[in-house]
């Protein structure tokens, strides 16, 4: 995996500043999502380690419907295969998403609570959460029965544990020691 993420970092970068230039990040992002899924599918893994299949045929296949062979998404599709580096996809997507997230002062905040959130206590964390950071916010939620009730907040450099799993855990570590 830390290979695949050092191997994509230079794909994701190329494509973001092509992107940025261009001004059509969110076109590159619904394309990359849609390589990057079709990078994903076992048979395309096959095909791509095989010698018989020709670039331009892997790119014809990641490319998706209403982008052109001669367009720029097209030509850097073309050198990944060349390098046989399609199977990177993925890695170059996440990293892509990173990278547009951060040039729009975004960041994604993975929320992890007991019971589903609605829409309205979505907000109101969304809004807390722009407040304490300063930037907007993009949210990723699920649901884990397990921390018993409240949420835990991921923002990738900090996290905030609210959950009743989590303060057990503080209470039992605390009378153990």
């Amino acid at each position: 995996m830390a290979q695949a993420i050092t191997l994509a970092r230079p794909y994701a970068r190329a494509a973001f500043e092509v992107a940025h230039g261009t001004g059509t990040l969110d076109a590159w992002s619904q394309a990359l999502a849609f390589a990057a899924t079709v990078a994903r599918d076992a048979r395309v893994g096959v095909l791509a380690s095989d010698p018989r299949v020709l670039a331009e045929q892997l790119v014809a296949l990641h490319l998706p419907a209403g982008i052109t062979a001669d367009a720029p998404f097209a030509q850097f599709l073309a050198e990944m295969a060349e390098q046989r580096r399609l199977p990177l996809l993925p890695e170059v997507a996440e990293l892509y998403e990173a990278l547009k997230r951060e040039s729009e002062s975004q960041l994604l905040v993975k929320v992890t609570s007991a019971m589903a959130l609605d829409a309205a206590q979505a907000e109101q964390l969304k809004t807390s959460l722009r407040r304490r950071f300063k930037r907007e916010i993009a949210l990723e939620t699920r649901v884990d029965a397990a921390l018993l009730a409240g949420v835990v907040i991921d923002t990738g450099e900090q996290v905030i544990d609210g959950s009743a799993r989590g303060r057990l855990e503080k209470l039992a570590s605390a009378l153990v020691h």
